[in-house]
This record gives C-alpha cells, sequence and structure tokens, in this order.
C-alpha cells in the first residue's frame, strides 16, 4: 500500500502565509516524488463552503472551511481538520503530521483513536512579548497538552529541544530544524524595481515586534551616513506605538516596501544585498535567517543562543544598538570579511538547511510511525 502522511495546522497550500506553510509545501512535495500520499488541510475562508478535496502538484487537499475570521475561525478550521483526519486514518492507516500547538488539546481527537500524531512544537511562542497575559496563559496551557498527547515531538532547533525535554523523556523528541532553497542566481529587475541599486543595501525581513530588534537597528543605521539603504520588508501602521517609533526612527537612507508575498521577488532582494540584518531575540530556527543563508548573505545577528547556532560563523552578532554599528562599519568597509561571512552562510546552509535534508528527516521519523 502507498504510505500516507497528513498534515494539519497551517493554512495549507501552496503557501502564502508563513513558515509552515512553506515547509509543508517543500516536504509535502518531495514526499510525492518519493512515492507518498500526500494530504494537506487548507483553511476555506469562503463563508459558504463545504467541506471539499482536491489535487494541488500530487498533493491531496481538504479544503475545511472557517467561517469565522481571526483565532475563532482558526480554532473552527482546526476542530474541522482533526475531525475529518481522525475519521480517514483510522481506515487508511496514515499518520498526522501537525504543525503548532495553539490548538494542543484538539490532539485528544487523534489520540483516543490511536492515530500516530508527530507535532512540530515550533517556538515556545508563549514567551513571546507580543501576548497578552492571558493570551501566555492560553499558550503554555496548549503546550503542555501537546507535549501530552503528541506520540513524538518535533523541535526546529536545540534550543527547543532542551526547553520540551523538560516536559516529556528526551527520546519523545526528535530535532528538525527549517530548510530554504539555494538562491545561486536572481533577477535584477525585481531590485530594479523597486528603485534599488544591487549590492548597494542591506535587508531586514521581519514581523514589526519589539522582540525582533527592529527600532534598535533602525536607530543605529539612521544614527550616521552610509551611502547604503537598509531594505525593511513588512507592513507598518503609525496607529501601532512600536511601528510608529521605527518609522519615525527612520533616516532618508530607510526604503520600506511593505510587505512583498512574491518569493522570488523576495529571493532577488536578499541574493543582491549586501548584507542581512537579523534582530530576532527568541524562537528556534527562524525561516527569515535560514533563507538568508540560503541567499549566502553576510548576516548581522542579534547575539542569543537561537541565533548562533543556526548562522554559526556566517553572522557578526550584536547585542545593542552600538553593536549594530559596529557590525555595519566592518561589513561595509571590509569587502573581504563580507565574501568570508557569505561563503560561510552558504557552507552551513549545505551542511543543515536543505530542503532535501530536512525531508530525510521527516520521512525517517514518519515511516518509524507507520501502522
Amino acid at each position: 500500500m502507498t504510505p500516507t502522511v497528513r498534515m494539519l495546522g497551517t493554512r495549507g497550500v501552496p503557501a502564502a502565509h508563513g513558515g509552515f506553510e512553506t515547509a509543508v509545501e517543500n516536504i509535502g512535495l518531495d514526499l510525492v516524488d518519493r512515492g507518498w500520499r500526500v494530504v494537506v488541510y487548507c483553511q476555506d475562508d469562503e463563508p459558504h463552503a463545504d467541506l471539499r478535496i482536491d489535487s494541488w502538484k500530487g498533493i491531496e487537499r481538504v479544503h475545511v472551511p472557517a467561517r469565522h475570521d481571526g483565532p475563532r475561525g482558526t480554532i473552527e478550521f482546526d476542530v474541522g481538520a482533526v475531525r475529518h483526519a481522525a475519521r480517514e486514518a483510522a481506515q487508511d492507516g496514515s499518520v498526522c503530521v501537525t504543525f503548532g500547538y495553539n490548538t494542543g488539546a484538539l490532539n485528544s481527537v487523534l489520540r483516543s483513536r490511536r492515530i500516530p500524531n508527530i507535532i512540530n512544537m515550533d517556538g515556545i511562542e508563549w514567551k513571546r512579548a507580543r501576548w497578552s497575559g492571558p493570551e501566555k496563559a492560553f499558550l503554555w496551557t496548549q503546550e503542555r497538552a501537546a507535549c501530552w498527547l503528541g506520540d513524538h515531538l518535533i523541535a526546529d532547533h536545540p534550543e527547543i529541544a532542551r526547553h520540551l525535554a523538560t516536559r516529556v523523556p528526551a527520546e519523545k523528541i526528535t530535532t528538525i530544524a527549517y530548510g530554504a532553497p539555494s538562491v545561486v542566481d536572481a533577477p535584477e529587475w525585481a531590485v530594479l524595481d523597486h528603485g534599488l541599486e544591487p549590492g548597494a543595501y542591506l535587508t531586514l525581513i521581519a514581523r514589526p515586534v519589539p522582540e525582533n530588534s527592529i527600532l534598535e537597528v533602525v536607530r543605529a543605521f539612521s544614527s550616521r551616513r552610509w551611502g547604503r539603504r537598509l531594505v525593511v520588508l513588512g507592513d507598518y501602521d503609525p496607529a501601532d506605538d512600536y511601528q510608529r517609533a521605527v518609522l519615525e526612527a527612520a533616516s532618508d537612507e530607510v526604503v520600506f516596501l511593505g510587505a512583498i508575498y512574491d518569493t522570488d521577488i523576495v529571493s532577488a532582494l536578499r541574493f543582491h544585498s549586501v548584507a542581512y540584518v537579523h534582530g530576532h531575540q527568541v524562537g528556534g530556527t527562524n525561516p527569515s535567517l535560514v533563507e538568508a543563508l540560503g541567499c549566502g548573505n553576510a548576516v548581522i545577528a542579534h547575539d542569543n543562543r537561537y541565533n548562533r547556532w543556526v548562522a554559526d560563523g556566517a553572522a557578526l552578532y550584536f547585542s545593542d544598538e552600538a553593536g549594530v554599528v559596529t557590525a555595519l562599519e566592518r561589513v561595509l568597509s571590509e569587502p573581504e570579511l563580507t565574501a568570508s561571512l557569505s561563503a560561510a552562510a552558504r557552507a552551513r546552509h549545505a551542511a543543515e538547511f536543505t530542503w532535501s535534508r530536512i525531508t530525510d528527516q521527516y520521512e525517517a521519523l514518519i515511516r518509524a510511525h507507520l501502522r
């Protein structure tokens, strides 16, 4: 029989929302090429939609309707997806892979029917500064529920594995990072169309929240003239206090391009940049940092145990605004150093973060849980 895996917990494929969707798309397509039947649950936001099934590039898609917006719609989608997966997996012997634990208690449905369920636990979501007290308490509870209810847990970073080992036995945890393509060429028009010159700017791609150090980076970059630009991707709303502070701190050498969802354009912007600035202070293996390594970017990163494991020798590290300035000075004035960091980025990506390697690890783990 064709082995079957069901992927839950994301908005679905093709990827258009975030790192988990990108992972599901790449791992799913690789598994299809290897002879697997891959079923991905996709959130359908049409208000009057019914559950429907179709196919995309060999992946079987189950579109589950969510008739409400926001968190309520997400919970509605997760409930429908888990119920369908439990019913079908009981018949075809498939393994479920659930991405995220925001509705971790729902995994009890799969557990009660003895359906193997591997859960990618993402980062330590409940610790993030953007959540209120009640939201943190809810996420903390869901993390505990997922740890207990999952048959096996995936940590995307060794530090996440160490955290999970305080919840469950270490043998219940496998560390599998995040992947990214290797970009060795990209069209210059994608850069020129945004008024930029290849090799004359740095990139910063992150959610505009305090824990990503964007304000510190923008202040540091705006403290002097560099003859370069800092290109910032993401939606910035002046009505938001933090985002307004970032906009107000920016000099005319900082360019805000808004949110860009075309992966080819984003890859081109990365590829033709002098360096990538990564200010994330928390989390596991961040997709944006891995994608920068895949583009051969020299990296300027916040100094913490998460970023140091991912970027290793491909980065200069900072702890404050002065550290950002020092790193900028070196990257922009020492071409030999920048070239060395770029080479280290490609080597690090090839060793740890190719999609083929990530799929190998997922496939081995899923196959071990086939009934």
